[in-house]
């Protein structure tokens, strides 16, 4: 599908569910955050579109909380060990 580097990550957050509220030691608690996961792709510029497509087909439930896909153009990538910079081509 083009996709050259994939990173999958376990994050809390909220948005329009707005939380949870749980019994916790007997008490009504609030929970603000819930549990999500973060799915960072890195695509050919060219396969920016099928990616997309693909992605949204298999995670629509058609439910609140499906998520949002946010696209953005890397323009330089740095290699922390050895320091090496690769401009990105658009």
């Amino acid at each position: 599908m083009g996709i050259v580097d994939i990173t999958l990550s376990d994050v809390k957050g909220f948005g329009r569910q707005k939380g949870l509220l749980q019994q916790y030691r007997g008490s009504d608690a609030q929970i603000r955050f819930q549990r999500k996961l973060k799915v960072e792709v890195k695509v050919d510029p060219g396969m920016v579109a099928p990616v997309l497509e693909k992605i949204t087909l298999a995670a629509r439930t058609g439910q609140v909380g499906d998520g949002k896909i946010f696209v953005s153009p890397l323009d330089k990538v740095v290699q922390i060990r050895t320091g090496e910079e690769r401009v990105e081509l658009p």
